[in-house]
């Protein structure tokens, strides 16, 4: 296990100022850069585009349902971890240097809210990340030394904390274990997690889970899964611990021309979240979430035009 700091707190809980953020997205890189001992994370919080801000009345009344609205990052086998930041209109635009190093040995990356707290800014950001590392243990970084969140999690094939999936404040974790039973397990607000709940069965169906807040506009953490047919599947929150998430809807086909589904968060700023898709080709693609359980994303945005296979897990 690390020792060193997970996390370089002053640097993610600082605000970046819009005036210093350009406007426009140019070519991303994936360039690997030595790593430094001890796993360490070096991000600022996400800041709203300007041209991407609603009413200060609007934010308060819906910071705390609304999808967190976070970086990207996208983490190499050597350690490294790459963050890009949210500039307008749903473009990202890659962070000075490295945001995480020595990460060498994990997998199964997810940011994480560990409070659920509308920050001074007024919105709600992600304040850490979990990862579990190639032993089966549940680390935790949001400053200070990376935690030990106990073991036994390499009996889970995925693991993600898709936003508050359980009524409460905190951000949750949902891992699959290899019979495709889901589990949930509830965040107790200083990143450690309660007791698991078996919420489901026969999720080994689908090749890729993805989420991280609400999608559909009534307030609750949503879900989406693809099957091996290619075809995407909601899955609504409902706000309840030991049933999360109400019967799947179909919302579209196709999506196996995808070799990587995640969600970061919101990254448009309009408290909603958003799904970021890689073709094989290595390029990024960008769908808004637009509130609506049928269309739950509008159409396509290419965000990243190449280079992006060379990370091994995007968050």
């Amino acid at each position: 296990m690390a020792k060193s700091s997970g996390l370089n707190r002053t640097g993610l809980l600082s605000r970046v100022t819009v005036a210093a953020i350009t406007a426009a997205l140019v070519g991303t890189t994936t360039a690997a850069v030595a790593a430094e001992p001890g796993p360490t994370f070096n991000a600022s919080a996400a800041s709203a585009p300007q041209s991407d801000r609603v009413s200060a009345a609007a934010v308060s009344a819906t910071a705390s349902s609304g999808a967190a609205l976070n970086n990207l990052y996208g983490w190499h086998t050597n350690g490294d971890v790459i963050g890009y930041t949210p500039v307008g209109g749903g473009a990202i635009q890659r962070m000075a240097g490295r945001q995480g190093w020595d990460w060498v040995g994990y997998k199964n990356f997810s940011q994480v809210d560990t409070d659920g707290a509308v920050e001074s800014d007024g919105w709600r950001h992600a304040d850490g990340w979990y990862a579990v590392t190639s032993g089966g243990r549940l680390h935790v970084a949001t400053g200070g030394p990376v935690r030990d969140l106990g073991g036994g999690w390499n009996i889970y094939n995925k693991v993600v904390s898709a936003g508050n999936t359980g009524g409460g404040a905190p951000d949750d974790v949902l891992a699959r274990d290899g019979s495709g039973v889901l589990w949930h397990y509830l965040g107790n607000g200083n990143a450690s997690l309660t007791q698991r709940y078996r919420v489901g069965s026969g999720w080994n169906a689908y090749t890729q889970i993805a989420g991280k807040g609400d999608v559909t506009g009534d307030g609750r953490a949503d879900l989406v899964a693809r099957d091996r047919g290619g075809v995407l599947w909601l899955y609504k929150g409902t706000g309840n611990y030991r049933s999360p998430f109400a019967n799947r809807i179909r919302v579209g086909s196709g999506w196996n021309m995808y070799n990587y589904l995640f969600s970061p968060g919101d990254l448009t700023g309009d408290k909603r979240a958003d799904l970021v898709a890689r073709d094989s080709a290595g390029a990024l693609w960008l769908y808004k979430g637009n509130g609506s359980s049928s269309t739950p994303y509008t159409t396509r945005m290419k965000i990243g035009t190449s280079g992006w296979n060379g990370f091994r897990a995007m968050f």
